[in-house]
């Protein structure tokens, strides 16, 4: 599988405190990969370092070749990377339409694959409530209007925060369902979330990390069949 995303020796720091601690990390062209551990280990810092959102950070990020180590956020948004945060970060003032619109862009290579049509066509509620505002939709309403709005960018890479919490059981299995198909049309993400099993099912490759360093990267399957594993770094 072709590289796309390559980070050595990643570190990361807020203030004094090291969250990173030299974490290397590949991730191919339209390869799913979990990104899991207990709170507190890194997850989302490494997500906000690969988006840039991070202001001390130290190592080398390689993006399609293109090194992004100390790119802007605008550069590695433009480069191709999406992120869809923890607490969805919508605009609650514009409307669903509008908070889709507004980020629409060619991809790299001018890949328009991601229209607004197909947004809708996969969040059929959010073309129901298309002219509502984002402070009128429910939780799952709004991280379907996370993820629409992440790729109308028409990324190469999404990063995808707490996917699924606190939706509701039924809202949850459509986010996974839209991640199977975003995954089938090419689009390579890293994914957080707790839900191990759900994360299981979808994933090509599951990453865990611990204070700071990655200490499994195998497949599903092989990291099913480490319950010392799972019971210490998960909780399971």
């Amino acid at each position: 599988m072709t590289s796309l995303l390559s980070v050595s020796q990643l570190q990361a720091f807020y203030g004094l405190g090291q969250v990173l601690h030299g974490l290397d990390l590949r991730v191919g062209r339209g390869e799913q990969v979990a990104l899991v551990g207990r709170n507190g280990m890194g997850k989302t810092t490494l997500l906000r370092s690969l988006m840039g959102l991070v202001a001390d950070r130290r190592g080398q990020i390689l993006l399609g070749g293109q090194d992004i180590s100390r790119a802007k956020v605008e550069t590695i948004a433009r480069a191709g990377v999406a992120l869809v945060p923890e607490g969805r970060g919508i605009f609650g003032s514009l409307s669903v339409a509008e908070n889709l619109v507004m980020t629409a862009r060619p991809g790299v290579g001018g890949n328009r694959s991601w229209t607004l049509k197909r947004i809708y066509d996969l969040f059929p509620r959010l073309h129901a409530r298309r002219s509502n505002g984002g402070h009128q939709l429910s939780g799952g309403e709004q991280q379907m209007l996370s993820i629409g709005r992440a790729l109308m960018t028409n990324p190469d890479l999404l990063l995808i925060d707490e996917a699924t919490e606190g939706l509701a059981p039924l809202i949850a299995r459509d986010i996974w369902t839209t991640l199977d198909v975003i995954r089938e049309e090419g689009v390579a993400s890293i994914v957080v979330d707790k839900d191990f099993r759900s994360l299981s099912k979808i994933a090509d490759r599951i990453v865990v990390l611990s204070k700071g360093n990655v200490v499994f990267n195998d497949s599903p399957s092989v990291l099913a069949q480490q319950p010392q594993m799972l019971a210490l770094h998960l909780g399971l």
